[in-house]
């Protein structure tokens, strides 16, 4: 059955419950002359898209457009399968994502050495998009998707190949990654570093590059509407930064990853807890598994230097 959530008339927000989980992975439908999705979520929970956007009103079929803030699997990898079961759509990525969406073969192998064998289960059959379809996007474009003339703001950091949209009338932003992780009915933001993309001063300027925007409300793919935006965008930075300094004097200390995982999932736990209550912190781990951000900043601390 479709989970969604109207946040606007001309505005749906559709729960793909990845891996069975709500509030993990949002898709959201843009409703007016020119339909369209932001996020597509994995190809493992289209069927779920596809049945929000039926839920709210619309025939999937008359969907005309697909933007994608980055290409990580969890934003775009079903892409593919909506593009070949609607063959009319048109993809908008940034540039340095889009030669990924038509021959995924890359980014699989890079996903591959995170999720191993897991990886199908997850993600489901990532499909290459024809490259007549996928339309990249420059910095400061403006696309028009739904009702809406969104603007495209190019935001390395979490990754090269990403993108915030901006809708100046409303002031909604889909922020993809850039914003971080913040799930509905708490102040906690996770700062999601996969390898192997981490640029944390790109990731402070783009933040900066954004608040200077000054969006009313934050749209998040991991998930859904927050309005405490310049809270949210400065616990975001200290996350980062906290995270780097306890890679850093871990790795000084001469622990593995094993135990940095260890060590940083009981703290990181510890402190949703402590906000949220027991258990919540479970709902952190199926969107961003910590071991995940641990790599990404033992790759950024090593590249960087363990002294910084």
């Amino acid at each position: 059955m479709a989970s969604i959530t109207r946040l606007a008339d001309d505005l749906v927000l559709i729960d793909t419950q990845y891996l069975n989980s709500p509030q993990a992975i949002g898709v959201y439908l843009l409703l007016g002359e020119r339909p369209a999705l932001i996020e597509t979520g994995p190809a493992s929970t289209v069927n779920r898209v596809i049945d929000g956007v039926r839920a709210a009103g619309l025939d999937p079929g008359e969907l005309q457009a697909v933007a994608v803030t980055h290409i990580h699997l969890d934003h775009a990898g079903g892409a593919g399968t909506l593009v070949r079961r609607f063959p009319h759509l048109r993809v908008y990525v940034h540039p340095v994502g889009a030669p990924h969406l038509i021959d995924p073969g890359r980014l699989l192998a890079s996903a591959a050495r995170l999720y191993r064998d897991d990886l199908p289960r997850l993600f489901g059959e990532v499909l290459p998009i024809p490259a007549d379809q996928v339309h990249t996007v420059q910095d400061g474009e403006q696309l028009q998707l739904g009702s809406r003339v969104l603007i495209a703001l190019d935001t390395p950091g979490h990754a090269r190949h990403h993108h915030a949209y901006l809708d100046e009338q409303t002031g909604d932003l889909f922020a993809g990654d850039v914003a971080g992780v913040a799930l509905p009915g708490s102040r906690y933001v996770r700062a999601p570093t996969p390898p192997p993309e981490l640029d944390v001063p790109a990731w402070e300027e783009s933040i900066a590059k954004l608040q200077a925007r000054r969006p009313a409300r934050l749209l998040l793919t991991h998930f859904g509407p927050h309005a405490w935006v310049d809270e949210l965008f400065e616990q975001l930075k200290v996350r980062l930064h906290e995270g780097i300094a306890a890679v850093r004097e871990a790795l000084t200390a001469g622990l593995d990853e094993p135990a940095i995982t260890a060590k940083l999932r009981t703290e990181a736990m510890m402190e949703i807890e402590r906000r949220d209550g027991r258990g919540a912190g479970a709902r952190y781990e199926v969107i961003m598994p910590i071991r995940q951000s641990v790599l990404g900043l033992i790759r950024y601390v090593e590249k960087v230097g363990i002294k910084g």
